[in-house]
């Protein structure tokens, strides 16, 4: 069984009081070298886009914003423009290494990990939530919020 560690959006825009202490929570978790693959997704944000022009969000669209916070180490990073990471190229990904656990980390809990997690899910693959090395940008309300309802929907036994 190879494992996968998928950070999800570690990223200088959706850092703020609330998110700032995963990045060295994430970094300490790479280090351990407790996963067989590691790689990262990048939230990218363009004037075109939906979030810019239905939310009006400019987050994500320089490159200081898109940076990600921690070395990657030269792992795989995945650009995506939707809330989940979950598109052809992490599918790949997965299939070409073996992969059969995905243990997702990362920002928001309550956003691009919840669809990442219900998108697992949904297409069988086996996934998880670690749990404390999520956060919301809107606080940890929102983070537990996340938690509860990612617990009914993909089970108990997958947020770890």
């Amino acid at each position: 069984m190879k494992s996968l560690l998928l950070v999800i959006d570690l990223q200088q825009s959706f850092i703020n009081e609330n998110t700032k202490h995963l990045i060295n929570k994430i970094d300490n978790l790479i280090n351990e070298n407790k996963y067989d693959y590691v790689a990262f997704t990048r939230f990218i944000n363009s004037t075109d886009s939906i979030w810019y022009t239905k939310l009006n969000y400019t987050g994500c669209m320089t490159e200081e914003d898109k940076m990600i916070l921690v070395d990657t180490r030269g792992n795989k990073v995945i650009d995506k423009t939707i809330y989940s990471s979950l598109g052809e190229e992490l599918k790949t990904y997965i299939k070409e290494n073996n992969i059969s656990q995905i243990y997702l980390c990362g920002i928001d809990t309550e956003c691009c990990v919840l669809k990442t997690a219900f998108d697992l899910f949904e297409n069988g693959y086996d996934g998880y939530v670690l749990k404390d090395y999520c956060a919301c940008m809107n606080g940890n309300q929102r983070h537990n919020n996340a938690l509860d309802i990612l617990k009914r929907n993909i089970g108990y036994d997958k947020i770890i």
